[in-house]
């Protein structure tokens, strides 16, 4: 969801599991030479989400904490690509957070369908997380160090099942 802290808490993440970390949204943003909302408004969506999926279906990472981007999660492909990597972990923070957090969506890189609101990007995307999701943090509340807590705590007990 954008603004739900995934790249300032995969930093973290990696930090506290000594793995390696990766942000998309940057490696997609170095490969165009240009930022994601340029990317959007020139290329349109539908360019940009094919951008994305390519970018997500080369990453080969291991020891990695990945970031990806929030609409990653459109491509069926890339997300296939993701579980057989690794473990998913989506962020969950409320739709309230997700507005005061990201401000004005028309300069944040959103990937959304033209008029499309931030309740209804949050309404269809959560459905999506919810579906690929390995682990589901619940965020409200807790500052980035908890929210690490929070994953290191998950991905342990789901290491012991």
């Amino acid at each position: 969801m954008p603004g739900a802290g995934k790249s300032t808490t995969g930093i973290l993440l990696a930090k506290a599991l000594s793995l390696s970390f990766v942000d998309a949204d940057v490696v997609i943003q170095v490969a165009e030479g240009t930022r994601l909302q340029n990317i959007i408004q020139s290329e349109g969506v539908e360019a940009f989400c094919v951008i994305e999926e390519r970018a997500a279906l080369a990453f080969d990472l291991s020891n990695s904490v990945l970031a990806t981007g929030g609409s990653v999660v459109y491509s069926e492909k890339a997300m296939d690509h993701f579980k057989k990597l690794g473990t998913l972990v989506y962020l969950h923070v409320s739709l309230e957070e997700v507005i005061q957090r990201v401000g004005n969506p028309d300069v944040r890189g959103i990937v959304c369908a033209p008029g499309m609101t931030l309740d209804e990007l949050y309404k269809e995307r959560s459905l999506l997380y919810d579906r690929y999701a390995d682990v589901k943090v619940e965020c409200a509340g807790l500052d980035h160090k908890a929210v690490v807590q929070a994953i290191v705590k998950a991905l342990d007990k789901l290491k012991s099942q």
